[in-house]
């Protein structure tokens, strides 16, 4: 059974920085790529940042390029979000993703803030 698990969610002031990491359990973790998504009160669900299975590649959404920073190690099975220069507009419940044969899994999600 797949599960991920977040943690690191928080509140921050604008100019912080955060980290979120997910601890992936029932699959290969070095063989999927990853994501990172959030939702805003009232917006759909947006992709944030994704990386490949050997960590070797990145990709960002433009909202956030420069200033988030998605990474894995593989050998814990864990994919984390660094998030500095933090804006109000990255308040939102993020979340971490994988899909595997179609099907796709989520984390249960970690609320971050950023208020001054």
């Amino acid at each position: 059974q797949v599960l991920l698990v977040e943690s690191g969610g928080g509140s921050v002031q604008p100019g912080g920085s955060l980290t979120l990491s997910c601890t992936a359990y029932g699959f290969t973790f070095s063989t999927r790529a990853m994501n990172w998504y959030r939702q805003a009160p009232g917006q759909e669900r947006e992709l944030v940042a994704t990386i490949t299975r050997a960590g070797d590649g990145t990709d960002y959404a433009d909202s956030v390029k420069g200033r988030f920073t998605i990474s894995r190690d593989n050998a814990k099975s864990t994919v984390y979000l660094q998030m500095n220069s933090m804006k109000p507009e990255d308040t939102a419940v993020y979340y971490c993703h994988v899909q595997r044969f179609r099907e796709d899994y989520w984390g249960q999600g970690t609320q971050v803030t950023v208020s001054s």
